[in-house]
């Protein structure tokens, strides 16, 4: 698609979040003759000043996604299922269903886009390798899944830039242009359930899952490149079209602890690599990356005992990383929403790894609870907390000099918290009032 094939169309923007916002900012100042419609479940949007928006209808409240067949084109929001009969009913009229990060790949200035999606380390890689390019003086760009829209920079690309973009499975799934540059860290069992109240979607199998994110090489030609993690080779060597570079751990020196970043920054350095950065700057770069906010975050040491912030992991899987960057004796501040995780392994290895366990309120943790039961954790050290002062005044009571305090939940955070980041910088909050 390009500007022009949308000049007298219908244009339905489904979902109001950071992504569609920046579309519509974009489209507006391109001032192409169009008819924008605006549809978001959220009637206080009329609150706003971006419901002042000149030449912009809205539709907003229960029925919002309703009659998507009466647009031409509808841009998606990737919090909004592609499996919906909305959307079904919408493509069999011929409505085209895209997406902000369709037309920004078809409308993108420059072709060294780094497309970068894994389960997990997908933001803390993505973040890496824009550091290395800063550091080399190139001249870069960084957004997607990150929190920054790539329509909130667009217009400022040129044609030898570099744009990283981190993107989830959510953005890939209908996506038909793959990146120059994939990078594709882990795959772990994830979004299988519609855990987020206000980002119902998920993959309805595992395979559906995984096509999704097949999609960041499935689209290469014979010029571009995967670097992909190599316990994923089985999967990927009889698909890729691209030039295959497999990462496995990098031993450069990082403040980053953990196997997993490892990893990651052996997917960064190979990307590196490739484009023939130098291996000073390289390491030079890895040496001073301090890491994402919410991953593996070390908060402060208070009387003999350190604190992490991993808010972040929202799978068991995620958190079985967390926990086996420890040797120290460990007070884990786990559970949450359910998104049909399978807790056998990780409440394994909670029972090798932890002196206590804090559990917070929500069915993730029923069915933890009763996997540490099953395998005989002393129910005297599992305890429940209902908010994130009453789970960190029992870790202030029970912790000794020589521990380590986690949060790590292996669980998404609705019900009790809005987001991850919410419970993260809670978490730090209490830290902080520690005497």
């Amino acid at each position: 698609m390009i500007l022009n094939k949308l000049k007298n169309k219908k244009i339905c923007v489904l979902g109001y979040g950071i992504e569609n916002q920046a579309l519509v900012d974009f489209l507006i100042s391109k001032k192409i003759p169009c008819q924008i419609t605006i549809c978001d479940a959220k009637n206080n949007l009329q609150k706003s000043p971006e419901f002042q928006k000149p030449n912009i209808a809205w539709r907003l409240g229960k029925n919002y996604d309703k009659n998507l067949n009466q647009f031409d084109i509808v841009f998606r929001i990737a919090g909004y299922p592609l499996f919906s009969e909305e959307i079904k009913k919408a493509k069999k009229s011929g409505t085209e269903i895209s997406s902000p990060t369709k037309l920004f790949f078809e409308l993108c200035p420059t072709k060294n886009i780094i497309g970068v999606t894994g389960t997990k380390g997908k933001g803390t890689t993505a973040s890496l390798i824009f550091a290395i390019l800063k550091k080399a003086e190139k001249r870069a760009w960084f957004g997607g899944n990150i929190g920054i829209s790539m329509f909130s920079f667009i217009d400022k690309i040129k044609k030898n830039d570099w744009v990283v973009l981190e993107l989830s499975s959510f953005q890939l799934e209908d996506l038909q242009i793959s990146p120059r540059f994939a990078i594709f860290t882990n795959f772990y069992k994830e979004h299988l359930s519609p855990a987020d109240p206000n980002n119902p979607n998920y993959h309805q199998t595992l395979l559906s899952y995984w096509k999704s994110k097949a999609n960041i090489f499935l689209w290469q030609n014979k010029n571009d490149f995967l670097i992909i993690n190599e316990k994923l080779k089985n999967k990927t060597k009889k698909q890729a079209r691209g030039k295959i570079i497999y990462f496995t751990k990098s031993n450069l020196s990082s403040q980053l602890i953990g196997e997993h970043n490892k990893e990651n920054i052996a997917a960064a350095v190979s990307l590196a690599k490739t484009i023939k950065i130098p291996e000073k700057i390289i390491e030079r770069t890895i040496k001073n990356f301090h890491g994402l906010e919410h991953r593996l975050e070390f908060v402060k040491k208070i009387k003999g005992v350190s604190f992490f912030d991993d808010s972040f992991a929202t799978t068991p899987e995620s958190a079985i990383i967390a926990l086996n960057s420890f040797t120290e004796p460990i007070i884990l501040l786990a559970g949450g929403a359910d998104k049909g995780s399978d807790f056998n392994g990780f409440a394994k290895l909670i029972k090798q790894k932890t002196k206590l366990v804090i559990l917070f309120t929500g069915k993730a943790s029923l069915r933890l609870q009763k996997e540490l039961k099953k395998i005989k954790y002393p129910k005297e050290k599992i305890k429940s907390a209902n908010s994130m002062q009453s789970a960190m005044a029992i870790a202030i009571k029970n912790m000794m000099t020589g521990d380590d305090v986690l949060l790590s939940p292996g669980c998404a955070s609705f019900g009790i918290f809005k987001n991850y980041k919410e419970r993260g910088n809670l978490f730090k909050e209490e830290i902080n009032k520690i005497a």
